[in-house]
């Protein structure tokens, strides 16, 4: 065929050609064709296997799980002081509540001649609550439970005490000034 003939050709079949990609699995059907009308046998087929893939993913969910478990969040201190004595998340809460209603007390009850009294008694409970938390960091890192929780109740019962301590303070400075105002004569 001279070039002439070809080009005409392709001019004529213009706009006619398949273009589109075959399905998936057309070469496998046209081997399978080709073989069968050759009368051979395919020894080697390719079966799609989901082994593969499921192992993948797999490891991709065991790789996802370890890295959760180990930068995941960790518990707080809290947390991990329960899990070691369950009885003492109910003893402070109670305690807790407790100090908490007389330190709300304590600052209604601060006046000009119990400022300094209350503020320093205020100061004082921080100073508590930081010990307390330290104690809470030794439970956790595995020092003696006894003597941890015993100090630990010690806490609280001492700053009950100290507020108990204030505010009887605070109702004798009221009273000393009711009785000077009393006796102050114009």
């Amino acid at each position: 065929m001279s070039k002439d003939s070809l080009d005409s050709l392709f001019e004529r079949l213009q706009g006619e050609f398949d273009v589109a990609e075959p399905q998936n699995g057309h070469q496998e059907r046209f081997l399978e064709k080709l073989n069968q009308g050759q009368g051979t046998i395919a020894l080697n087929k390719k079966k799609t296997s989901w082994w593969k893939p499921l192992s993948i993913a797999a490891s991709i969910a065991l790789v996802a799980i370890l890295g959760y478990q180990a930068f995941g969040p960790q518990p707080n201190i809290k947390q991990q002081v329960v899990k070691i004595a369950p009885e003492v998340s109910q003893t402070e809460f109670y305690f807790a509540n407790l100090i908490e209603q007389q330190v709300e007390v304590l600052k209604e009850e601060k006046t000009p001649e119990t400022a300094q009294l209350v503020d320093d008694t205020l100061t004082q409970l921080q100073r508590l609550d930081k010990d307390y938390q330290t104690l809470e960091q030794d439970l956790v890192n595995g020092g003696d439970s006894k003597i941890i929780l015993s100090a630990m109740i010690t806490n609280f019962q001492t700053r009950i005490d100290l507020l108990k301590e204030v505010l009887s303070q605070i109702e004798n400075i009221k009273n000393l000034k009711s009785q000077n105002d009393e006796s102050f004569t114009i």
